[in-house]
């Protein structure tokens, strides 16, 4: 639609009532994104410094006077709030503006924590941070102002509801449930009572604050899910890792209480879409296996209800985020240590097998079906499919001849395991390996060469090996030889860090002292097993 077919819209739809009289077309931003970037990075330059002295200066006085922080507060966000309700201000002034509305927030929450309780603290900021929302009318401010009051009352919420449960995980499903509850309750209103044109500046500012509301708690539920799968592996010495798994739900009690709620939300996500769109009726096979998997994850299924209401409002970038956070709930299941590994991988392979029978009969037309005309299509996509299948499984089993010929066919050898930290000796079903290694590896990409580093080692007669430096090249002296290094974590590895096992098995392999690997001539190495002191089985 042209620019002038939009202004005559708008004025037939002003002329109708439909529209406020003072309603009008946003102009088009116009300024390159570089321009911008450099103008607010200045803006911060310029302000920072500026609010750190003016902090100097009345420090003493906020801290010493109970009335400062609210008095110097409310008149920087008076004087923030102001610049910004102005419509044509310049980029610096705007930007130079967002340093002093936080601060101002910040001093208001700094009075508000020194003189309530935590929980009211958190709810009146969460009330603040909605009307401010009011009053500015930038969106993506809107957006922001809507996660921070999302994540204020969750904070309030989840305060006044520890009750001394053993898992913080109960109280934190809560409190984000609660939050989904609210935005939902939202949505119904906006539904029914900002509808029409009339209201169509406070639907506005509804959908900003309430798309942040919903961001803040689609990420709250992912969170509280623990790492996903892969994730996992990229991240597992940081400190994110620890925080994930310690928020994560281990208990299959746990999962029993809340399973029937996040089914039920999935089945709430399932009929509305279908009531919405019904040519997915069809699909409700789909829609089971979604809910069967939400029974399992107790925050999925309120994923999947903002995920069908999103898409059916047309809220596509939401919707986006949505799935993401669904996807990373699923991967985090990998990780639920009260399930064996083997049932979980049951679970998926079986979801899976479901999911691809119902894609293959979508792609199987009837005779009757208006499809049947495009059956050469179809059958090209079947081929396709089963292309990709063998290609998968032929890929996986020439790995698996490669590791088996190493297993048969390599060289045994024994290198003994140091002492690893206690904290991180047990972690589920894998057990961190530290091999004694009487020098320090290199960091990932202190080499200049790109191939991957060797670790010159001896053994003796009975297979031991010790390490004795790293190959730059130097000749081979008798009963040397060389083993490749693997990356793992930004430093060079012998291998793997790692040794998985069963769950339930973690005595059995405590008692290791030394790495059973197999080593071709090349000086590809495998672990293959651990052995005890004297290099006995366990």
């Amino acid at each position: 639609m042209s620019h002038t077919s939009l202004d005559q819209r708008l004025k037939q739809a002003i002329a109708l009532g439909i529209l406020p009289s003072d309603a009008h077309v946003e102009k088009p931003e116009s300024r390159p994104w570089p321009v911008v970037l450099l103008t607010a990075l200045g803006a911060w330059l310029a302000a920072i410094p500026l609010l750190i002295v003016v902090g100097l200066l009345l420090g003493d006085t906020i801290i010493h006077n109970v009335a400062a922080p609210y008095l110097v507060g409310a008149l920087v966000l008076t004087a923030a709030v102001l610049l910004l309700r102005g419509q044509d201000i310049p980029l610096f002034v705007e930007q130079l503006v967002i340093p002093a509305l936080i601060v101002g927030s910040a001093l208001l929450a700094y009075g508000l924590f020194e003189h309530l309780p935590n929980h009211l603290a958190c709810a009146m900021l969460a009330l603040l941070a909605g009307g401010l929302t009011w009053a500015i009318s930038r969106p993506w401010l809107r957006v922001l102002l809507g996660a921070a009051s999302a994540a204020l009352t969750g904070s309030a919420i989840l305060i006044c509801i520890k009750n001394g449960h053993n898992s913080d995980f109960i109280e934190l499903w809560l409190a984000l449930h609660a939050l989904i509850l609210l935005w939902l309750f939202a949505m119904a209103v906006q539904h029914t009572s900002l509808n029409d044109g009339a209201k169509a500046l406070i639907a506005a500012a509804f959908e900003s604050f309430f798309t942040g509301w919903l961001l803040i708690a689609l990420a709250g539920l992912a969170f509280s899910s623990g790492m996903a799968f892969l994730v996992g592996a990229s991240l597992s010495n940081s400190i994110f890792a620890e925080i994930l798994s310690e928020v994560a739900p281990q208990s299959a009690t746990i999962n029993k209480l809340f399973a029937p709620c996040s089914s039920s939300l999935a089945l709430g996500a399932a009929l509305l879409l279908g009531r919405s769109w019904p040519l997915l009726r069809p699909y409700a096979g789909a829609a089971l296996i979604l809910i069967g998997l939400a029974w399992f994850m107790p925050a999925l299924g309120a994923v999947f209800l903002a995920l069908s209401i999103s898409l059916i409002a047309g809220r596509l970038r939401v919707a986006s985020t949505a799935g993401l956070a669904a996807v990373w709930i699923i991967g985090a299941f990998y990780y639920q240590l009260s399930w064996p590994l083997a049932n979980k991988a049951l679970l998926f392979m079986l979801a899976g097998a479901l999911l691809g029978a119902l894609a293959w009969r979508v792609l199987t037309p009837s005779k009757t079906s208006p499809l049947a005309q495009t059956t050469p299509l179809f059958s090209k996509q079947k081929i396709g499919i089963a292309l990709s299948a063998i290609s998968v499984l032929l890929v996986a089993n020439i790995g698996i001849w490669q590791k088996e010929s190493l297993i048969t066919h390599g060289q045994p050898l024994f290198v003994e395991l140091a002492p690893s930290d206690p904290r991180s000796l047990m972690q589920g079903d894998f057990m961190r390996l530290n091999f004694l290694i009487p020098f320090d590896t290199p960091a990932v990409g202190d080499l200049s060469n790109a191939s991957r580093p060797f670790i010159i080692m001896k053994k003796d007669v009975r297979n031991i090996a010790t390490a004795q430096r790293i190959d730059h090249g130097e000749p081979l002296v008798a009963g040397e030889f060389k083993v490749e290094l693997s990356p793992k974590n930004g430093r060079w590895v012998l291998v793997s860090d790692a040794w998985f096992f069963k769950e339930g098995e973690a005595p059995r392999w405590a008692a290791a002292r030394y790495g059973e690997f197999r080593v071709n001539p090349d000086g590809k190495a495998l672990l293959v097993g651990l052995k005890g002191d004297g290099l006995k089985p366990l």
